[in-house]
């Protein structure tokens, strides 16, 4: 046996009880009380709890935007994502005009073969149907385990929308295959129009992002998603919800059984558009923006609900100089913060602090994105999973600082934030990953994650 972890809380979906597990060959092998086992390693959790390494399903590494490049690559997105315990990264390559899904997903698996610091796998964000052979295509994608696709609602003029007939096209697909359909959802033309009359009325503070894309503006895609998801009876997901409107819509079609699927981020559970009134304000636009207190604390009364199924980041940072384009014209600042690091920490506190139990922030992180998106060997400590296994200190402080973090940025939007209790190890498929502040993996750790087709 490879390493025993003993005396821990072990922290499910379903419940929270002692116990020691067992790893081998990087799979948990079984969870008990093995008192007489003997172990290569032996790893005492005594005061710990012992969690699933979670999975964030949304994320920009290396991605080329508005003129700037997020500032994290591969190597150090996903190194920072087990440094915060999270051990498996979705990233969302985006097709550009003529390219085939293998195309644009074989790119990125050749860098994080050599990069990729946790367990890795891929959206694809649908731009381009190539005269159809895009639809025709995905039943191979699906086969080799790409098994979820985007599509935004929002970057016309990037060439990057898909209008609704391609959205319509994309679900009916994904119903047939198993696959899941994500999507940005947000109005384009509303966007445009409200852009313009601030930009003529010499508007151009970062405050001015948010007014271009208030709470309505997001309300009105989501809801325009949830009819097509109602009608078709096709699944979708929505991704980084962020106003009030919208949600509602979705929670009243997931009530009359419509497989509506929601995802929020930490951003919009911790802040408020009135970030964009301070000093530093252009370093949180993000699209959609941070909104108004209501639609912050609607976020997290469904998040205590159980009616939200996923929290991820959409992490995306920039570096300051690249923010700072458009310190005295908004619509030049690239769209993106940080947080692959924080959000597992973030929720973990939340629990900490009785906002929320263990067992939902670990549904949340974790079992949740594995189910939804066929991640079979992950999400959960079970015998016969991937070893991906974080080590939590309930009373360890800490306080976020860039100086602390293990990403490439040079700020971060979580400066100063708090948080009671705090991950001290992380094993990806038993190897020690992440101790006590300190990486300890090396690039080419990660594996490709094949998923499995979900029929719904």
């Amino acid at each position: 046996m490879d390493m025993i972890i003993k005396n821990g809380t072990v922290v499910s979906p379903t419940g929270m009880y002692k116990a020691d597990i067992l790893v081998d060959n990087g799979k948990i092998m079984a969870i008990g009380s093995f008192e007489n086992v003997k172990a290569e390693k032996e790893v005492d959790a005594r005061g710990l709890y012992v969690l699933p390494g979670a999975i964030d399903v949304h994320t920009h590494l290396a991605a080329p935007f508005q003129g700037g490049i997020s500032a994290d690559g591969y190597m150090s997105g996903t190194r920072a994502a087990v440094c915060g315990g999270t051990t498996t990264v979705f990233d969302y390559p985006v097709q550009h005009k003529g390219q085939t899904i293998h195309e644009v997903v074989n790119e990125k698996k050749e860098i994080c073969e050599k990069e990729a610091c946790s367990d890795y796998a891929f959206h694809c964000a649908i731009t381009d149907f190539n005269g159809g052979e895009i639809l025709d295509e995905m039943e191979d994608a699906v086969k080799d385990g790409i098994a979820s696709f985007k599509c935004y609602l929002v970057y016309k003029k990037e060439g990057q929308m898909a209008d609704d007939g391609m959205l319509v096209q994309l679900m009916m697909k994904g119903k047939e295959l198993g696959a899941m359909i994500n999507v940005h959802a947000e109005n384009p033309d509303l966007i445009d129009v409200l852009t313009e009359k601030y930009a003529s009325e010499g508007k151009l503070s970062p405050w001015y992002h948010y007014m271009s894309r208030p709470e309505f503006v997001e309300a009105e895609a989501d809801k325009r998603v949830v009819h097509w998801a109602t009608h078709l009876d096709a699944p979708i997901y929505i991704v980084h919800m962020a106003d009030k409107e919208g949600l509602l819509a979705c929670l009243r079609a997931k009530a009359e059984g419509v497989p509506v699927f929601v995802e929020t981020c930490p951003q919009y559970l911790e802040f408020t558009c009135d970030v964009y009134k301070r000093e530093d304000g252009r370093n949180f636009v993000c699209s959609p923006p941070m909104k108004g207190e209501e639609s912050r604390q609607a976020l997290w009364k469904a998040v205590s609900d159980g009616m939200i199924d996923v929290v991820a980041t959409d992490h995306c940072p920039f570096m300051s100089y690249e923010k700072d384009w458009g310190k005295n014209d908004f619509r030049k600042i690239p769209n993106g913060c940080a947080g692959i690091e924080n959000r597992y920490p973030y929720m973990l506190d939340a629990a900490n602090r009785g906002r929320i139990s263990f067992e939902r922030a670990v549904e949340l992180c974790a079992s949740n994105p594995a189910k939804i998106f066929g991640c079979s060997n992950k999400g959960t400590l079970t015998p016969g999973k991937d070893a991906d296994i974080v080590l939590y200190d309930p009373d360890l402080d800490f306080t976020v600082h860039i100086e602390n973090m293990h990403s490439d940025y040079d700020h971060t939007i979580w400066e100063g934030i708090q948080m009671h209790g705090y991950p001290v190890q992380t094993y990806l498929r038993g190897k020690l990953v992440y101790d006590h502040g300190e990486y300890v993996g090396k690039p080419g750790d990660g594996n490709y994650v094949k998923r499995d087709p979900v029929m719904r």
